[in-house]
């Protein structure tokens, strides 16, 4: 399947990091509806916070265009790739899946010859229940496993590829992103439809339960006055423990662990389980804590620095902050952001400073989810829980 025609729907993280990627060996259109982000690839510019993605659109030899135009690009598509947001709906109890259902009815009406991999995150059967719907066969989920900020780099060095189906076709598609790849000797997973659902939500639950877990420590050193870094990594030390994900915060937050995580949990709903519930109640309250200890402190006027969930992202989707942020306000505690990305003078109704020495120059206290150089001549206090300056 190398040198194929492939659309790569969407212009997220998922979506341009896997653009760039196949692009280096086939011909790649990517769909978006945002005219801006394709007039940004157009132009070899990312519209998203990614290093490696601004590297290859300057330097690399890519053949790679965007458009807005869908249906001039799925006629002679050999692969439609798709990559559109899926975000939990809580009235529903699921993945509003409707954007991912649309283009498959969209390119089995156009092109029914080509195959459609479904890459935005779905609900556990989801890929066997759009198929009977539709009476196809040419749908397969292949999840991703991608962290924002490094998605390309993700994608050339992958941990594994997933492809939920036991076929040619599908080990054929796996080749395309091997053939992308700069990581040799990647393992290959080739499982059910529903497998494939399933590897993807509890990879995420897993890294959501670590965290939580961490964060617990954290909060209970704290509560007993003990030094958490040293707890942390004296438990790290195990060999099978290790020091991944064990970076005390505010919370998880992102697109992919809340939704992931609730998704998980519903899709529990006629079977035993307390673990993933008790994983989201744990995120929750964790926000209860890190707020009231903020608060505990005294100040009037606290200034947060960054939305966005961790250092290289630009995400402010489901970010733990925002929780705070509700949390000191609704305890009548005045909230001043430091967001540079933003342009608005307001973030939901709370203010947001125009630079960083006004912004300094206007709180007692800064509080910061994960620490940057930029604090080190702040002037006034810092409340953080980031420990070893990662992610």
């Amino acid at each position: 399947m190398s040198g194929k025609n492939v659309v790569v729907v969407g212009l997220g993280y998922v979506g341009l990091s896997l653009a760039v990627l196949l692009a280096r060996h086939n011909a790649v259109t990517a769909v978006d509806l945002s005219t801006s982000r394709v007039d940004a690839v157009n132009n070899r510019v990312s519209p998203i916070d990614d290093e490696g993605v601004s590297r290859f659109l300057a330097h690399e030899k890519l053949n790679l265009r965007a458009t807005t135009d869908a249906a001039s690009a799925y006629p002679s598509a050999d692969v439609v790739i798709v990559a559109t947001p899926t975000n939990y709906d809580p009235d529903r109890n699921s993945f509003d899946t409707s954007s991912v259902e649309s283009v498959i009815r969209t390119v089995t009406e156009l092109n029914p010859a080509a195959l459609i991999v479904v890459k935005s995150t779905v609900p556990v059967g989801f890929t066997d229940k759009v198929r009977a719907e539709l009476g196809i066969d040419s749908v397969v989920f292949s999840p991703e496993f991608l962290r924002e900020g490094s998605a390309l780099y993700d994608n050339l060095h992958p941990s594994r590829i997933v492809v939920g189906e036991r076929s040619d076709r599908a080990a054929e598609f796996a080749g395309l992103l091997v053939a992308g790849a700069e990581s040799q000797d990647i393992p290959i997973v080739l499982t059910g439809s529903t497998e494939a659902e399933a590897i993807k939500l509890f990879a995420n639950t897993y890294l959501a339960t670590r965290v939580a877990f961490f964060n617990e420590l954290d909060t209970f050193a704290i509560s007993q006055g003990l030094d958490a870094r040293e707890i942390i990594e004296g438990v790290s030390l195990d060999p099978r423990i290790g020091s991944g994900y064990n970076n005390p915060s505010f919370g998880y937050g992102g697109y992919c662990l809340p939704k992931d995580t609730k998704q998980l949990m519903a899709n529990y709903r006629e079977i035993p389980q307390s673990m993933i519930r008790a994983t989201v109640e744990s995120n929750e309250l964790r926000k209860d804590f890190i707020a009231a200890d903020i608060a505990r402190l005294g100040h009037r006027r606290v200034g947060v620095y960054r939305l966005i969930m961790k250092a290289g992202s630009d995400n402010f989707r489901e970010s733990s902050v925002l929780g705070i942020i509700d949390r000191l306000q609704r305890d009548g505690i005045e909230v001043v952001i430091f967001e540079p990305s933003l342009d608005e003078s307001e973030f939901d109704g709370t203010p947001v400073a125009a630079d960083f020495a006004s912004f300094v120059a206007g709180v007692d206290v800064i509080v910061a989810n994960r620490v940057t150089d930029d604090l080190a001549t702040a002037g006034v206090p810092i409340y953080t829980r980031d420990l070893f300056g990662d992610n």
